[in-house]
Order: C-alpha cells, then sequence, then structure tokens
C-alpha cells in the first residue's frame, strides 16, 4: 500500500506544478466554442434568420420574456460573450453570463440535457470563481490578478 500513496503524492507533486493559466484557458476556450457555434446558426448574414425568429416563438418560449427579444438577446449574447471569454476581456462576467444562458437552457428548453449542461456549468463557474489566469486581457491589463500561483490558492490541508 506504501508504494502506491508514494506513486500516488508523487502524480499530485507533478500535478501541483501544472498553473492554472493552462486550465483556465481551457475552460474558457472550449465552452465558448459551443455557444459561438450555436450562435452561428441563429444568423443569415448580419440578420437574425427566419428559423431563429421560429425557434423562440415555439421551442425555446421562456415564460417572463418576450421571444422577439428572448431571440435577439440571445443571438448577440452567443457571439460576443464567448469572444470576451476566449480573450479573456471581463471574463467572469461574461462566465456568469454564459453560465446563466445555462442555467435557463437547462430550466426551460432542453432539461433532459443536464449532463452536458452540468460540464458547461462546470467550466463557466471555475472560471468564475478562480479567474481568467495570465492568459487573458484582463491579466495583462491589471483587472484580474487573482491569487492563484501553481494551480489553486492554498486552501490547507484535507
Amino acid at each position: 500500500m506504501t508504494s502506491a500513496t508514494g506513486l500516488l503524492r508523487q502524480i499530485n507533486g507533478l500535478l501541483d506544478r501544472v498553473t492554472w493559466d493552462i486550465p483556465a484557458f481551457a475552460l474558457r476556450v472550449f465552452p465558448a466554442a459551443i455557444f459561438f457555434a450555436s450562435g452561428r446558426t441563429k444568423v443569415e448574414g448580419w440578420q437574425i434568420a427566419d428559423s431563429t425568429w421560429f425557434l423562440f416563438e415555439h421551442e425555446y418560449a421562456l415564460p417572463l420574456i418576450p421571444s422577439p427579444f428572448a431571440a435577439v438577446a440571445a443571438t448577440v449574447a452567443e457571439h460576443v460573450l464567448p469572444i470576451l471569454l476566449i480573450l479573456g476581456i471581463a471574463t467572469r462576467l461574461s462566465a456568469l453570463g454564459l453560465l446563466g444562458m445555462t442555467a435557463v437552457i437547462q430550466i426551460f428548453v432542453y432539461p433532459e440535457a443536464w449532463q452536458t449542461h452540468g460540464l458547461w456549468a462546470a467550466c463557466l463557474l471555475a472560471v468564475a470563481a478562480r479567474g481568467p489566469g495570465r492568459i487573458s486581457v484582463d491579466h495583462l491589463a491589471g483587472l484580474d490578478r487573482s491569487p492563484v500561483t501553481n494551480g489553486l490558492p492554498n486552501l490547507g490541508r484535507i
């Protein structure tokens, strides 16, 4: 048992050296790519597609938000927020915006897709909670200096 414990400690020690910047970048890029691709399906050229108006009126209809407003807001958000997230501009706010969209999609549109939405939410929540890392405009501009050095902040021994 001691050799297995020692091996596990060595592996954990190596992984402790991975800087947060690498997973933070991946956690930003992959959900952003999904949302941006979805946004691209909602437009034809510079206009919202007829199919988008139809979907928001029938399949994506939300209880309190008028479908024309929801169609425009979702289309704009799915284009703007992913770009901001990838570049690392207003990163935490962008992640929270996409997390909110994920919650709306999960609760009101596709509740059976909780596994997929859970993955998106986990990525976005990690970025919102821990920050964009140093591979971001926020960091370069001095707007987000989250206290992350080599992986997660020291939370003590559990």
